[in-house]
């Protein structure tokens, strides 16, 4: 039977043990291993790699630089790799390590494939090396600072023999290829930006170095060692040992569904990558899609910053499902997410403790209390309990549908208006009242809304349960249930299937709330300057309550911030409001860099007339403060939900 299931390859990109991994990477292999666990969930055979990039230039110096191996230098960070990914309970099925004998083997197949066929040739390299990156660079794109277009640090001067990959020959076939399959490169604005960089015109790669050994030698001239392209990318194949017996893993699972990767990496996943599998008449992955940055406190995380977010005290203090939930809902995936402790805090205490977590403690207490801890399915329904089966049905359609469309926080977003809906349902039914009376009608009345509650959290359980891994084996425990690694999406299609006699096992609340951090405010002024009022604009005329009524005031979220291109002024904001998502256009780029307003919380009015600016249409406006010196601020309601009204 298990023969008969559809696969599902999917990947994160192999981390560079250069330094312990950090919240981004964490993110990412996150984000991956929940989509994995929801196709395992709906029933597909699902095969999950990481793994971890070991070999080059910059792995050798940093061992040399402790006086160890760079074999012993990467297994010393890669065995903290999976530590941090057991921690967060990553569902991985393999991990591919560059270092393997497995990954070499396949590589020097695959290279000399490349070369025989005349893809491949030797000739000597001159020009821009950035060692971090490990990217070459010609002069043009350096331009007049000589420094790394990615990464901004200095570049060196290199001249050494290389082999070079023909990557201009497959640029006419890439295109056709992309323009036949628009949903290979995600989301579409990354796939616009790979097309202009195509277009601009393609160099050959190098593909091998003479200046350091570290790495696979190149079977035919083993003074070579494969560069990185044709070392780290190989991977998603190596790891399934094509080579091996009849290649039985390769054939089940390769082309990979989805290749998941940071956006700075989507230029190799998505040109490079597949123009090596043309040449060596493979087949290409179905999609690769570029994830956004995290963003700290509304600024780029960055070693010399210094506010690079280690997530191991975090899963230490708030548990990884805390940490998974907060950056699988608050991110739109292709966005950048911003992260702030305090905001962590107070959503994980909203929606794993007070919503999710009282939901499930007031439902086990009220069945122990008033039934013995005993569910009793009961067929007197009325409105309200029609209501809300029916949205448990609607609900399992909703979050499905949004997760095969890979929009985490919105399918996240659905359970959660469920589970929002049944505390409310708890408030509507009064079971404490219905416990009071004798009549026969109310008797059944609180049988049904017991059994209604228990039963919307075993759906809740099954859906949750990509998400917060560990707080959903514990729902369906306390629910009385066994077997919940056997539950299936399918299993929360129907309505009703919690068999009636089921005990309930009351536990310890599965999420503890915490103390909100305090924010660092900063040190006001000894003495404030005396403030010169002469230039304050005078009051606008009085207007009445009625002409104010008519103003729709929220608070909303901002989804995504980017530039208006060819204007000075505009930013063009994603509002989450709530019930929609609406484009704005703010003129405040002089003010605020689009990246640290990602996450921000503002005042929106939400009911101003449509206006098309710059070939944009804008819906509303977002509301900020300026003085008479032209400074401005744009309010932030950090501590309320979107959706929020201003009165």
């Amino acid at each position: 039977m298990g023969d008969t299931k559809k696969t599902y390859y999917i990947t994160t990109p192999i981390y560079y043990p250069s330094a312990k991994l950090h919240i981004g990477h964490t993110y990412c292999t996150s984000v991956a291993d929940t989509i994995a666990r929801f196709k395992r969930l709906a029933g597909y055979d699902v095969r999950f790699l990481t793994g971890s990039d070991e070999h080059g230039q910059k792995i050798q110096r940093a061992a040399e630089a402790q006086g160890i191996t760079p074999l012993e230098y990467t297994t010393n960070i890669v065995n903290g790799f999976k530590a941090l990914w057991e921690k967060m309970h990553i569902s991985n099925d393999d991990f591919i390590r560059t270092t393997d004998e497995r990954h070499e083997k396949v590589v020097q197949e695959l290279f000399t494939k490349a070369y025989e066929k005349g893809d491949i040739y030797k000739a000597e390299y001159e020009g821009w090396y950035c060692t971090p990156c490990e990217t070459f660079w010609t002069e043009q794109k350096l331009g007049e600072n000589h420094t790394c277009p990615d990464c901004g640090r200095p570049v060196e001067k290199v001249k050494e023999e290389s082999y070079f990959f023909k990557l201009a020959k497959y640029t006419d076939q890439w295109l056709k290829f992309i323009e036949e399959n628009p949903d290979f490169i995600q989301p579409e604005s990354r796939r616009n930006e790979m097309i202009q960089f195509v277009k601009q015109g393609l160099e050959d790669l190098a593909v091998s170095r003479t200046s350091f050994d570290w790495g696979i030698k190149v079977p035919f001239d083993p003074k070579h060692v494969v560069y990185v392209w044709f070392d780290a990318l190989v991977n998603y194949i190596s790891a399934l040992s094509p080579f091996d017996g009849d290649g039985e893993l390769y054939k089940k699972y390769w082309p990979a569904d989805l290749h998941l990767v940071g956006k700075e990496i989507v230029r190799f996943h998505t040109i490079i990558w597949p123009m090596m599998l043309m040449s060596l008449e493979l087949p290409l992955p179905k999609k690769v899609f570029g994830h956004g940055w995290m963003i700290v406190d509304g600024t780029k995380m960055s070693k010399s910053l210094g506010n690079v977010i280690d997530p191991i005290p975090l899963i230490d203090t708030y548990g990884a499902d805390s940490l998974r939930y907060y950056l699988l809902s608050e991110i739109t995936l292709g966005n950048d997410g911003n992260f702030t402790l305090p905001n962590f805090v107070t959503k994980i205490n909203a929606d794993l403790s007070n919503d999710l977590g009282n939901l499930l403690n007031r439902t086990i207490a009220m069945i122990e209390k008033y039934h013995g801890g005993v569910i009793t399915k009961c067929d007197d329904m009325d409105d309200l309990d029609r209501d809300v089966s029916a949205l448990a049905v609607q609900t399992v359609k909703d979050f499905e549908a949004a997760m095969e469309n890979m929009e985490l926080n919105k399918a996240i977003k659905s359970v959660w208006a469920f589970i929002g809906r049944m505390n409310k349902y708890i408030d509507e039914t009064m079971p404490w009242v219905l416990a009071k009376s004798e009549d026969a009608h109310d008797k059944a009345r609180l049988q049904s809304a017991m059994y209604h509650l228990a039963e919307a959290l075993r759906i809740i359980a099954i859906l949750v349960s990509p998400v917060i891994p560990v707080g959903a084996p514990k729902i369906w425990d306390q629910l009385g249930l066994v077997g919940f690694g056997e539950a299936t999406l399918e299993d929360a299609k129907t309505w009703g299937a919690l068999p009636t006699g089921t005990k309930v096992v009351k536990g310890e609340p599965i999420y503890p709330r915490f103390e909100i951090p305090e924010m660092i405010e900063a040190t006001p002024a000894e003495a404030e300057e005396a403030v010169d009022t002469s230039n304050i604009p005078p009051l606008k005329e009085n207007i009445t309550y009625d002409d104010f009524e008519k103003l729709d005031l929220r608070v909303a979220k901002v989804v995504s911030c980017e530039k208006v291109p060819k204007s000075k002024k505009l930013l063009k904001f994603v509002l989450d409001i709530g019930i929609e998502e609406r484009t704005v256009l703010s003129g405040i780029s002089q003010y605020y860099e689009p990246e640290a307003m990602v996450g921000k919380k503002v005042i929106y009015l939400s009911n101003l007339a449509p206006k098309k600016m710059m070939g944009i249409e804008s819906y509303g406006m977002i509301l900020s403060a300026s003085d008479w010196e032209e400074h401005l601020e744009v309010t932030n309601i950090e501590s309320l939900p979107a959706g929020s009204v201003v009165k």
